[in-house]
Formats: C-alpha cells, structure tokens, sequence
C-alpha cells in the first residue's frame, strides 16, 4: 500500500475506499486510478469511481451504508427472500411508506408518554398482507437502530421463519407448552444489525389455548423489557380467535387491509372488536397491489 492509498485509511473512520478494498471489492491499484482521478477533477470518491466504471451504483450505496451503519443487503443475496423487501430497496416507493409509518408509530406509540413496546399487526383475511407489514416494518425499525424483535404469533400457518430463512424447530409453541426457553427460541438475523427473530416454532394442536395462558403475558412482558420495539405478526382475525389474546397483551395494534380485496364490514367489525377489548388501534395500514 503506497502513500496515497493509505489515505484511504486515514481519518476518524474508514472510507468508502477502505471499506471497498478491505471488502474485497476494489483492488488497491483500481483505487489508486480513482483517487487519481478524484484529485486531477475534484471529484467525490463514488463518482471518479462510477465515472471510471470501476463500481456501479448499487455498489455505492451498499459501502455508504455500511459508513452511515444503515444495513441493507445486495440484491444477489439470498439469505433472506425478497419478500422482506425493505432488506434490499431501502429507498423505494414502498419503504418510504414503511418509514413514514414507522415516523407515526414513533410518535403515537412507541413514544414515553404512551410506554408502548409492543405493537400487533392484525387483518381480518388471508391474502391482505399482514405478515408482510409485519415483517418489513421490523426491518426499518431495526434500520433506525431500535433493538427490534418479530415475533411469529400466527400459530396456524407461520411464515416469518420462511421470510428470515431461519430454523423453527422452536418458537413461541415451544415456550407456551414449557417445552423451551425463550433464550433457545429467540435468534438474531446477522446480516440485519438490531433484529432479531422469534418464530412460532411447531404448529400445535391447540394454538388458541397456548395464547390464552398466562404465560404468554408473561413473556411478551419479558421481550419489552429487552426490546425497544417488538413487532407480534398474527393469525387473521375473520377465521380464529386467536388475534384476541395477542392484540389484548400486547395492548396496540395496527389493522392492514387490502384494496379491492377486504371487506369494509369486517374491517369495522375488526376495529370495534379491538377497541371494546381495551386494546389501542394505533393505526391502519392499506396494501395496494
């Protein structure tokens, strides 16, 4: 390394030469061309380095977030599915809206006046994209650096450890049945800083029974002492009952719904039900596609 990569390695934190080199990204006789460019034109690293079509855009943004520790993943990455959409396009239409929901969560919920930790994401129907919600809204709060949890109530079909590509051999059954503890079930998905995962683990026989128990209480108030934010994705409310117990413990909730497709009356029927249980519908969420 000569002088004048070294300056690459210089200052309070590391350049995006630094990242990119040490990454493996960019060879250090490829930045050294940059960085002549970049001092003959007085141009910013990122654009000698698009000009010379050493890197390309998306390149540029994954170091930058790396230097603003805002985590975000390729778009080749496959360790989780692309459903998880605001893992991969922070910046597209869809997440704006994620973020600014998130903005209002932060200031109607998630706030010290109210205390909230928890929040359920509720629909009445299959097919309205609840989990979804429920998924990417953890993602870009733990982007925001909240220590955040999912945890995967819905305990008829569970998808969340599908989305994350992670085991559920154990979960959230396994805790409420007292067959694990939940420093077994909880996991942290590496390449997303500040989330964490606790799947509903084995489908049970009696899923509505395992909610209803005292002991999920008493864990959803353990996880909020842990966590600045915990997300609880749930069954549809229109085919069970099992949203009840969940929206009532965790005592917020969001409601989604989906245009062309849900049914005002049940929406309504969805909303009364939760306020008349006590529980705080903090908002509502309408999916477009």
């Amino acid at each position: 390394m000569n002088a004048m990569t070294e300056q690459l390695h210089s200052g309070p934190g590391p350049s995006i030469g630094a990242i990119l080199i040490d990454s493996g990204r960019l060879t250090i006789d490829a930045a050294e061309r940059i960085l002549r460019l970049q001092q003959e034109q007085g141009m910013r690293f990122g654009d000698a380095a698009l000009q010379l079509g050493l890197l390309g855009e998306d390149d540029i943004q994954q170091v930058l977030s790396r230097q603003y520790d805002y985590t975000y993943l390729a778009a080749d990455d496959d360790s989780i599915s692309s459903e998880v959409v605001a893992a991969f396009k922070p910046f597209s239409p869809v997440v704006e809206q994620l973020r600014l929901l998130r903005s209002q969560l932060l200031l109607r919920w998630f706030d010290v006046d109210s205390g909230g930790r928890a929040l359920a994401v509720l629909s009445p129907d299959a097919g309205e994209g609840r989990s979804f919600v429920a998924a990417n809204l953890a993602v870009v709060f733990a982007q925001l650096g909240q220590r955040t949890l999912l945890v995967d109530a819905d305990l008829r079909r569970p998808c969340q450890h599908r989305l994350f590509r992670v085991p559920d051999k154990h979960g959230l059954s396994s805790i409420l049945a007292g067959r694990a503890e939940l420093a077994e079930c909880i996991g942290s998905i590496p390449r997303l800083k500040n989330l964490s995962l606790l799947p509903a683990g084995a489908v049970p026989p009696n899923p509505q029974e395992l909610l209803s128990r005292p002991q999920f209480s008493a864990v959803l108030s353990a996880l909020c002492g842990r966590y600045d934010v915990v997300i609880v994705d749930t069954p549809p409310a229109a085919r069970t009952a099992d949203h009840q117990p969940i929206a009532s413990r965790a005592r917020g909730a969001i409601v989604v719904a989906r245009k062309h497709l849900s049914s005002a009356q049940r929406l309504q029927a969805l909303v009364r039900s939760l306020q008349e249980s006590g529980t705080v519908v903090v908002g509502s969420v309408l999916n477009q596609g």
